[in-house]
């Protein structure tokens, strides 16, 4: 989980992370909405990826990038367990 909250700890990364949740994208549109280097756009992209955050599918020479929903899910579950604990 340490890697997930390292993935979410950096502002370019829960940006993509909400690009992503309104529709499945390249990396080069990604990399569009930054000012930032394409080595950059790919290492933010594989930290999300390692972390499980998103997904990738290749068609044709695209890769597209999806959020996970289910790594998503998850973690609210286990933040969740957090609020319904009594004192």
């Amino acid at each position: 989980m340490n890697i997930i909250f390292k993935s979410l700890n950096d502002p370019t990364r829960r940006k993509i992370l909400e690009m992503l949740q309104e529709k499945d994208m390249t990396a080069g549109e990604i990399a569009e909405k930054f000012q930032i280097s394409w080595p950059s756009i790919s290492h933010h992209l594989d930290l999300l990826k390692q972390a499980k955050l998103v997904t990738t599918e290749k068609e044709g020479q695209f890769v597209y990038y999806s959020l996970n929903t289910t790594v998503m899910d998850e973690i609210l579950k286990w933040l969740l367990q957090f609020k319904s604990k009594k004192k």
